[in-house]
């Protein structure tokens, strides 16, 4: 991998400011976010939104019942491999092009002139509903977090769904309330983000390993494989059969890396917030890179200190408190130490919400603004600096995602499905283009450059979206019923469905994306917002092709 200074056109000599503004003039934009984050702030945003904490928490009884330990130790290395490679191909991508609109702008950019709309449009809505699903899945894990720290005091506690469907409520606005007009206070908690995510969780896991009474060995870790995918049956004569039997443990297995997978995602928050980063070619794609490299490694000792932790399997799958992470506090430090434990774990995930939002709201605003979504969505408050239409816009979809829940007892998984494969098509489908069209990409390649690497790593990234991305519609339950049923594939489907008809119907006769000619400029390598710049690149091309033909037809 070879890391270049920006072309000598592409960086005047003044401020990092100036020349970051001069940059998002070039994609057609002025500068309307305020730009005051620098690399640990943009780093930061990634690796709460990551929050190995929330997903590993949120998820754990998924993971012990779709494969068990084995399956989540062993899935956490394999994922965490191939995830980084997709962050290496989105930072090379984020790199040359540093606006909000992340992914979809990346499809408009790298796409052929004929294509580059639609590639845009198709892109923008996946990521949009990834970017909801995740905020989903993040708050509304809470949610079911809190109604059960409430079981720990008060055993008659009944979470009903309405009662988590109401805390959810109160949780999105909250992060709505602090996206709004709390923008600088947004740098401020992402410090304390960071310490709590790394220090204190990190403090929160050695404390669990040295008060644990037992150790399981390495063998229950690494080995110990658990099929809990029946689902239970309404005719007491008929046994419950899970997919390991039905399929195979593999497939069991596959479904389990679910777990990992989506706790490793939400790195393009550092894209989204490129406009608002100082030095963003640079900055924004070690953002998104460090965010995984880090939460992977992270992530799998905070996994290693709860799986040697368990005292017993069968209680810790049956807990009375129906939550795996809180039974292995409670079995370490007792109820009055979980509890204050588990309240460290659920203030870490409410910042892994806050900023979830503050991403998602960020690629709203870009879409506004270039029409893929009402151009309402885009205004900017004038006294906050924020967006704040397309923040209560984010809390709003996330509220109706989560609805759902209250039939459906696969619900939370299957929002986290669709949070990770709407987030992952997006993510590749700009790598692809790239891939597909490679000259046109190469031309606008800014400082973070794979050089020879990059057409491998995007081809295995690539794959590696295709592959999880059918895995992850799978059902996750058997039988398959109205309850159990995994609404990911609908989700997924609708959106598919609404992309392309819409456009075939309509949108192709409005929409067009980032502007044309910024795009013709980017494939060209010349500094759009520099007067005649195109015209003479563009000159020198139609010269050079004459010069061709000549030559061919003598």
């Amino acid at each position: 991998m070879g890391l270049q200074d920006p072309p000598a056109e592409r960086r005047p000599s003044n401020s990092d400011e100036e020349r970051d503004e001069s940059r998002l003039a070039q994609f057609g934009y002025k500068q309307e976010l305020k730009r005051d984050w620098g690399l640990a702030h943009n780093f930061g945003v990634s690796f709460s939104i990551i929050s190995v904490i929330t997903g590993l928490t949120t998820l754990f009884p998924y993971g012990l019942a779709t494969g068990g330990p084995a399956v989540m130790s062993i899935g956490w290395i394999i994922v965490s491999f191939f995830t980084i490679l997709v962050a290496i191909a989105m930072a090379e991508i984020v790199s040359a092009i540093p606006t909000s609109g992340g992914p979809y702008f990346w499809s408009a950019m790298l796409a052929p002139p004929r294509w580059s709309p639609f590639a845009a449009w198709l892109t923008g809505w996946y990521n949009l509903l990834g970017q909801v699903a995740v905020t989903t899945g993040i708050t509304f894990g809470l949610a079911g977090l809190l109604t059960t720290a409430i079981t720990v005091k008060n055993p008659d506690f009944e979470p009903k769904p309405s009662i988590t469907i109401g805390i959810y409520a109160a949780l999105l606005i909250s992060h709505a309330v602090i996206n709004s007009f709390g923008v600088r206070t947004l740098r401020y908690l992402n410090n304390v983000s960071i310490v709590l995510h790394s220090a204190g969780i990190t403090a929160l896991c050695i404390a669990v390993l040295a008060k644990a009474p037992s150790h399981q060995p390495a063998s229950f870790v690494f080995g110990k494989f658990i099929d809990g995918t029946a689902a239970p049956s309404d005719d007491e004569n008929v046994p419950a059969i899970g997919w390991g039997e039905r399929a195979s443990p593999a497939y069991v297995a596959l479904c389990g890396i679910l777990l990992a997978q989506f706790t490793l995602t939400g790195f393009d928050a550092s894209a989204h917030l490129s406009e608002e980063t100082k030095r963003a070619s640079w900055s924004a794609p070690i953002g998104v890179v460090s965010s995984v490299g880090f939460s992977s490694l992270f992530g799998f000792f905070v996994l290693m200190a709860f799986l040697f932790s368990i005292q017993d399997l069968d209680t810790t799958m049956d807990s009375k408190y129906g939550q795996p992470v809180l039974q292995i506090l409670v079995d370490v430090a007792g109820e009055d130490g979980a509890l204050a434990l588990f309240s460290l774990i659920m203030v870490c995930v409410w910042h892994c919400g806050l900023f979830s939002m503050t991403s998602n709201s960020r690629m709203m605003f870009a879409f506004a603004r270039d029409g893929g979504i009402p151009a309402i969505f885009h205004k900017v408050d004038e006294r906050f600096k924020s967006p704040i239409l397309a923040v209560w816009l984010a809390a709003v979809l996330s509220f109706i995602l989560a609805l759902p829940s209250l039939g459906s007892t696969v619900a939370y998984s299957a929002a986290t499905s669709i949070a990770t494969i709407g987030l992952y098509i997006s993510y590749g489908l700009p790598i692809l283009i790239g891939l597909v069209w490679h000259k046109s990409f190469v031309a606008m390649k800014g400082p973070f450059n794979l050089g020879m690497f990059s057409r491998p790593i995007a081809f295995v990234a690539c794959c590696w979206i295709a592959f999880i991305t059918v895995v992850f519609c799978l059902p996750t339950a058997n039988p398959v019923t109205s309850q159990t049923l995994n609404y990911a594939v609908v989700a997924v489907a609708i959106i598919g469905i609404f992309t392309i008809v819409s456009w075939i119907v309509w949108v192709h006769k409005w929409f067009t994306g980032p502007s044309e000619e910024v795009a013709e400029a980017m494939r060209l390598g010349v500094d759009a917002s520099e007067p005649g710049a195109l015209e003479d690149r563009e000159k020198k091309e139609e010269e050079e092709r004459r010069r061709t033909a000549e030559g061919v037809s003598e």
